[in-house]
């Protein structure tokens, strides 16, 4: 599935006109070739976005709206918070490494890129077809983003390495890199625009505002629309004025295509430079209008590094059951959390809480025994065990299928 923009098609069809003549003009040396000219503020060469996968239908474009971009905003920042059931930090009793510390293993050549979480790869070399020599990685590891919390839900945030067991299919598995550390994150801010969100879209889009504020001021961030289809307003930023802008393109109206906008913006996703990925998504009802159900689309992000998904569901109770079923599901088992409030008043707590959770995790590595080319879906499972704690619970994904992940250039 694709994030398109009606505009840029518009600029593509342009653009391939303005190629196709001038191709026959230089096929005509003695003829005068005349200038073409690009519309002020638009550009002529078109933009791919996402990626789609065979069989994948598109959307349904829409043009952005004209919106003058804002010079700042106005919505206030607030502290993280604990909401019920969701993690609260913790001082632990034991001396531990400090947050920010690593311990890492890697073979031997191994690199890992700056303020990214590193990775076991094996190099191999090749020329391109200009003859340019170049480099080309293929990783093996398996990467895995966990948060820790104790029996009374409070996050621990300052275990060692030797405190983790990582088990694919129930086999152990060895650590072959550990950080932990707040890193930069590649995030979707995934937001319902049906009929029933008109009157709650502006709490709403202050809320995902102040996630970002309290987020690595080195995040980029997208924006996705939906109802009964899905829209990319914002590509990759961390301009706040510019996500303000695409947040208040509100046309609620039509059904919800949950599960549709979710795999996009994960296939969107995977054109990230940054290798820690994040969905926000809020939703008020279950999903009406998707191509894709529920399994279907969980399989789809758990995809290898796949993106872990944050979940608020405003949920009247006549749609709770199965709308509350289908976030939790999709929160499980990518290793995220579904927040289901009482009350609009509280998302713009919750943003706060799940930005402390995405800075706070630890990130682990390791080689799986069994190749990645050996396809099929694995479960995966990370015990944490420390002195002076009775019962630590890892939240992380719970699968994955390999084999999906492109090599890294």
């Amino acid at each position: 599935m694709r994030l398109v923009n009606k505009q840029k098609f518009v600029l593509f069809g342009f653009a391939l006109l303005i190629s196709v003549s001038s191709v026959g003009m230089a096929e005509a040396p003695a003829q005068a070739q005349p200038q073409a000219s690009t519309p002020a503020g638009q550009s002529a060469t078109p933009i791919q976005q996402g990626t789609t996968p065979p069989g994948a239908a598109n959307p349904s474009p829409r043009s952005p709206q004209g919106a003058t971009q804002p010079q700042g905003s106005s919505v206030p920042a607030t502290a993280p918070s604990s909401t019920q059931g969701q993690p609260t930090q913790t001082q632990p009793t034991q001396t531990q490494p400090a947050q920010g510390q690593s311990s890492q293993t890697q073979p031997s050549g191994a690199q890992a890129p700056p303020a990214q979480t590193p990775a076991t790869d094996s190099q191999t070399s090749s020329a391109d077809d200009n003859g340019t020599f170049v480099f080309k990685k293929q990783v093996e590891e398996v990467i895995l983003h966990a948060t820790v919390v104790n029996g009374k839900d409070q996050m621990i945030i300052n275990l060692p390495k030797d405190a983790f067991s990582v088990y694919e299919n129930g086999k152990l598995q060895p650590i072959t890199s550990f950080r932990h550390e707040d890193v930069p994150v590649a995030m979707g801010i995934v937001i319902d625009n049906s009929g029933s969100m008109r009157e709650k879209r502006d709490k709403v889009n202050t809320a995902a505002l102040n996630l970002v504020r309290a987020s690595n001021p080195g995040d980029q961030v997208f924006v996705v629309n939906f109802n009964d289809d899905y829209y990319l307003d914002q590509d990759f930023t961390n301009s706040l004025p510019k996500l303000k802008q695409a947040l208040e393109k509100v046309e609620a109206r039509g059904g919800t295509a949950l599960y549709d906008a979710l795999v996009a913006s994960a296939d969107y996703l995977k054109g990230a430079k940054l290798q820690k990925k994040v969905l926000f998504v809020v939703t008020d009802g279950e999903d009406n209008g998707s191509r894709e159900n529920l399994e279907e689309a969980v399989e789809r992000l758990q995809q290898e590094n796949g993106p872990t998904v944050y979940a608020i569901g405003l949920l009247g109770q006549e749609k709770e059951r199965t709308a509350r079923r289908a976030l939790q599901v999709i929160a499980e088992r990518t290793g995220g959390i579904a927040f289901l409030p009482k009350s609009l008043d509280q998302v713009d707590e919750i943003s706060s809480t799940v930005a402390h959770d995405i800075r706070s995790q630890y990130t682990i590595g390791y080689k799986p025994i069994t190749p990645k080319t050996v396809p099929g879906y694995r479960t995966i499972h990370v015990e944490a065990k420390a002195k002076g704690y009775k019962k630590l619970v890892v939240r992380t994904k719970t699968g994955y299928y390999p084999g999906q992940e492109q090599a890294s250039n």
